[in-house]
């Protein structure tokens, strides 16, 4: 099981300086991948722990690809309704691109209400925009030329496609990933909670003929006790997480780093 760690694009955290020294340290410990959030517009009654800042996720994995070279770089997730289907497409088509290939793409569909109001998007339309955009998605990077609004046009560069994870614990969740995604990435309270969606997940794939899904678990995993976090990780593996996460608040870099060489020591020996 590989091991990542989510990076902290919203706060102080979110510094230039930080952002970087955190995810030069990531790659440097040998981490699969690093992750970052996704809002556009917080309100001001809902910004404890971030104050409202928050970066855009592809723009902000743009500036850490070209101050990286091996570590992968996800978006766990970007809410695909908030954004028009073709720039989104053409964003992450050019980050692949110049990213050599490692970026991963965790989608979801939104649920805070008032960001929905302030895009001027229904969040009751948050379901439908979300498959219309995961499957101009899938035809944008299956084909040089691609037809909008009654438009072909070329869809240039089209590098290899990124993986896509679907964020959410649904069923409807479960059903896009079967059909546009390569697996899942669900927030896991527990293994327990987890269990059952893998095996709905197993299910959806093998009836649509496809092979083994990827699942993603991003979790919280506590420092001031090891051996619980290692029994943590292993029974998230045994649930079928096939990757995981190491998510946490942290004040600084040197803050992150502690967390790193924690994620090391106790999450990454137990998993196979």
């Amino acid at each position: 099981m590989k091991l990542g760690v989510a990076l902290r694009s919203m706060g102080p955290q979110s510094s230039r300086e930080t952002l970087l020294a955190c995810a030069r340290a990531a790659e440097d410990a040998g981490f699969a991948h690093v992750w970052v959030q996704d809002h556009l517009a917080i309100p001001p009654d809902d910004a404890e722990g971030s104050g409202g800042r928050y970066l855009d996720p592809l723009s902000a994995l743009a500036f850490l690809a070209g101050a990286t070279s091996r570590i992968g770089l996800g978006t766990g997730v970007i809410n695909l309704p908030y954004r028009p289907a073709l720039p989104t497409a053409k964003a992450i088509a050019t980050l692949q691109e110049l990213s050599g290939g490692r970026l991963l793409v965790g989608v979801g569909a939104g649920w805070m209400a008032p960001e929905f109001r302030a895009l001027g998007v229904p969040r009751a339309e948050r379901g439908r925009r979300t498959d219309e955009t995961l499957a101009f998605l899938a035809e944008c990077f299956a084909n040089d030329v691609v037809e909008a609004n009654g438009q072909r046009f070329l869809f240039l560069p089209r590098p290899q496609r990124p993986p896509i994870f679907v964020g959410g614990n649904a069923p409807h969740a479960l059903a896009r990933a079967a059909k546009w995604g390569d697996g899942w990435m669900p927030m896991a309270r527990d293994a327990a909670s987890l269990r059952s969606g893998v095996a709905e997940l197993r299910e959806r794939f093998a009836v649509a003929g496809r092979g083994a899904p990827e699942v993603v678990v991003l979790a919280g995993f506590s420092r001031k006790d090891p051996s619980a976090a290692a029994a943590q990780a292993r029974a998230f593996a045994d649930a079928g997480a096939t990757q995981l996460v190491f998510a946490e608040r942290y004040a600084d870099a040197a803050d992150f780093r502690r967390g790193l060489d924690f994620a090391a020591a106790h999450l990454r020996p137990p998993v196979p």
